[in-house]
């Protein structure tokens, strides 16, 4: 009889031990769902930049995108809190994707700013995160990449609305961009599918923005400064 009663000890334990995973992650998901919804609404917003006045306010779309910072930092500041420490890698299936997305959110709004790469550490700063785990809630180095990697169908996307909007060099300016990131990521050894794919998916891109590139160049379209 005692040893039925340890067992069933052991596995009230296991039970409350479960219960309360369960909870955590409950917790976890409905912090998430905030951080999911500010992250659709900057990614809308950034949307308005593929219109034709918003191609002509690049940086006012971008100053009313960055004010959704704050509210982002404070969602991963509660996730970061409600996470057991060191356990980072244990529950990150639950924010992958929305912070892959919000990687490429900030990665699109330096490139609008300033066309120039986001590095890993400026999108952690912006997200309200850091690089390694040993000083809290991190950036992975996969998800910044795969955010990278969502820029090209952005930016080729862009350029097709840039040419409709008469804007004839631009083109020329991402098709050099993508042409440095594609050649970046070739110097990666990625063994990570998803990124495989994604990175095919860049050089995809790549091509039918230099067909655009191509195709003002023979329509004698290609402004002074890029020839």
């Amino acid at each position: 009889m005692d040893g039925s009663k340890n067992l069933a000890n052991v596995f009230l334990l296991y039970n409350n031990y479960m219960e309360e995973e369960q909870n955590l992650r409950e917790e976890i998901r409905a912090l998430v769902r905030e951080l999911e919804q500010t992250a659709r609404e900057m990614t809308t917003i950034l949307q308005s930049v593929h219109q034709q006045d918003g191609i002509q306010n690049v940086a006012s779309v971008c100053e009313k995108t960055r004010s959704y910072y704050p509210a982002i930092k404070a969602h991963y500041s509660s996730l970061a809190a409600k996470v057991p420490k060191d356990q980072y890698y244990r529950f990150h299936d639950h924010w992958r994707f929305v912070t892959q997305r919000m990687a490429f959110v900030s990665a699109l709004l330096v490139y609008l700013e300033s066309e120039e790469l986001a590095t890993h550490e400026a999108v952690a700063d912006a997200m309200g995160v850091v690089l390694t785990k040993e000083e809290g809630f991190i950036l992975d180095l996969e998800d910044y990449l795969a955010g990278l990697l969502m820029l090209s169908a952005e930016l080729s996307r862009f350029v097709v609305n840039s040419v409709t909007a008469g804007d004839y060099l631009r083109p020329f300016r991402v098709a050099n961009f993508l042409s440095e990131l594609s050649a970046g990521f070739r110097l990666l050894n990625l063994k990570n599918d998803g990124l495989r794919r994604r990175f095919d998916a860049l050089k995809y891109d790549l091509k039918k923005v230099e067909e655009v590139v191509y195709d003002l160049s023979i329509r004698g379209l290609k402004p002074k400064q890029e020839t």
